[in-house]
C-alpha cells in the first residue's frame, strides 16, 4: 500500500512515516519544506498543498492520503492564510483524490474546533471555534464531509487531538521543559486548571488502529486525549521529577505575573517579535483550562501503549541527550502558493526559542 503524507516533513509526519514504512509501506511525502532526516525509500516531493499540481504529482500511484499539511501555530500567520491552507488546501487535496480515484483519507483536524463550549467536550458537542486557526480546520472537516457525502466508496477518518507532544517536538512542551531545566519557570497562580495532552506515538497508534478498522463508517471523528488528565502544576512537576528536581520553584499570583508580562506586550505589539513570554502565554498555560475527553476512541478498544506521565519521561530524556542543544525553527506557510523548482524550501523560518503558547 502507497501512503501520501501531506505534511509529512513535519513533526507527527516522521511517526507515521516510521510506522507506515516499518509494515512494509510506500511513502510520499509532500511538504514545503525537505525531511531532516533518512527517509529510505519514500519519495518526497517538495510540493504546496494549495497547488493542485503537486498534489496530483505526489498523488500518483498512491491508494490513499494522511492529510496532515496545516497552517497551525498561533503567531505569524494572516487570517486568510488559515483559510487558505486548511480549507482550500483540502479541497486541493479531495478534488485530486477524485481525480486519482482515490477514496481513502484521514484528515487531522484539532480540538480547536470546539472553542470555548462547556465541558464535557466530546464529539458530538457543538463546534464553536474562537480563532482563525479553530475556524479553519472546522471548515477543512467540512471539505471532507461534502467529499464523503458524494459516496461511490469514499471513506474519511477525521482526528481531533489536542496538543501534541513528544521527542523531537520543539514547540509547547519544549518550551516548559526548557524553562523548568534553566530553573525559570515560575509557577503563575495554583495551577489546578486542567490541560489536556496528546503524545505523538499513542496518537499515532490509535490512528492507523481505526484508520485499518474493519467495516467502519464513511466518515467517523475521533477526539484524541492522554487519559488521566493533568492541571498545569502536576505537568511542570512530573517534568521537574524527569529532571531530578524535588520541584519547580517560585509560585507566584495571576495579577503579579500579568503585571510582569506588561513590557514583553509592548514589544510584541511593537516588533512583532514572538517571545517567549506574554499575558496569552500565562494566561493559556496557567489559567484556561482545556481539558477534552476521548471516550469514543477508548470504545475502539484500543489501549494506549505509554502512559502521559512516562510520554513526558521520554521528551525530558531526548531533551536532555540532543533537543537542548538544537537549535529549533519553526516554519509558517506563506500567505501565496508556492510553486517549486528543486531548489529550496520557499517557506518562512522562525526562531522557535518562543514557540506557540500551550493552548
Amino acid at each position: 500500500m502507497r501512503t501520501l503524507v501531506t505534511g509529512g516533513s513535519g513533526f507527527i509526519g516522521r511517526y507515521f512515516h516510521d510506522v507506515l514504512t516499518s509494515r512494509g509501506d510506500d511513502v510520499v511525502i509532500l511538504d514545503l519544506v525537505t525531511p531532516t532526516w533518512n527517509t529510505g525509500n519514500a519519495r518526497f516531493v517538495r510540493g504546496d498543498v494549495r497547488d493542485p499540481e503537486a498534489v496530483a504529482s505526489a498523488l500518483t500511484g498512491c491508494s490513499r492520503v494522511l492529510h496532515l499539511a496545516a497552517a497551525h501555530h498561533d503567531f505569524g500567520i494572516e487570517h486568510d492564510t488559515y483559510f487558505d491552507v486548511n480549507e482550500r488546501g483540502s479541497r486541493v487535496v479531495c478534488d485530486a483524490m477524485d481525480a486519482a480515484g482515490v477514496t481513502e483519507a484521514c484528515f487531522y483536524s484539532s480540538v480547536a474546533v470546539y472553542g470555548d463550549v462547556p465541558e464535557p467536550r466530546h464529539e458530538d458537542s457543538p463546534c464553536k471555534p474562537v480563532n482563525p486557526y479553530g475556524a479553519s480546520k472546522l471548515a477543512g472537516e467540512k471539505v471532507f464531509r461534502a467529499w464523503v457525502d458524494k459516496g461511490a466508496g469514499r471513506r474519511c477518518l477525521v482526528i481531533r487531538p489536542t496538543i501534541t507532544f513528544g521527542p523531537r517536538n520543539f514547540a509547547n512542551m519544549y518550551s516548559l521543559i526548557r524553562q523548568v531545566h534553566s530553573r525559570k519557570f515560575v509557577q503563575v497562580g495554583p495551577g489546578r486548571n486542567i490541560k489536556s495532552l496528546s503524545y505523538v506515538e499513542n496518537i499515532v497508534a490509535f490512528t492507523m488502529h481505526a484508520w485499518q478498522r474493519q467495516g467502519r463508517a464513511a466518515l467517523e471523528t475521533y477526539n484524541w486525549v492522554e487519559k488521566p488528565d493533568m492541571d498545569s502544576a502536576t505537568i511542570a512537576s512530573t517534568i521537574a521529577r524527569s529532571l531530578g528536581r524535588r520541584g519547580v520553584g517560585v509560585r507566584i499570583p495571576m495579577w503579579l505575573a500579568l503585571l510582569g508580562a506588561l513590557p514583553f506586550d509592548l514589544v510584541i505589539a511593537l516588533t512583532g517579535k514572538n517571545l517567549p513570554i506574554s499575558s496569552m502565554r500565562i494566561r493559556k498555560f496557567a489559567g484556561m483550562q482545556t481539558k477534552f475527553e476521548s471516550d469514543r476512541a477508548r470504545a475502539l478498544g484500543f489501549s494506549p501503549a505509554v502512559s502521559l506521565a512516562e510520554g513526558i519521561d521520554r521528551m525530558v530524556r531526548w531533551f536532555l541527550a540532543e533537543g537542548r542543544h538544537e537549535q529549533p525553527v519553526w516554519h509558517t506557510p506563506p500567505a501565496q502558493v508556492q510553486k517549486f523548482s528543486d531548489q529550496g524550501p520557499a517557506v518562512r523560518a522562525h526562531d522557535a526559542s518562543a514557540p506557540a503558547a500551550v493552548a
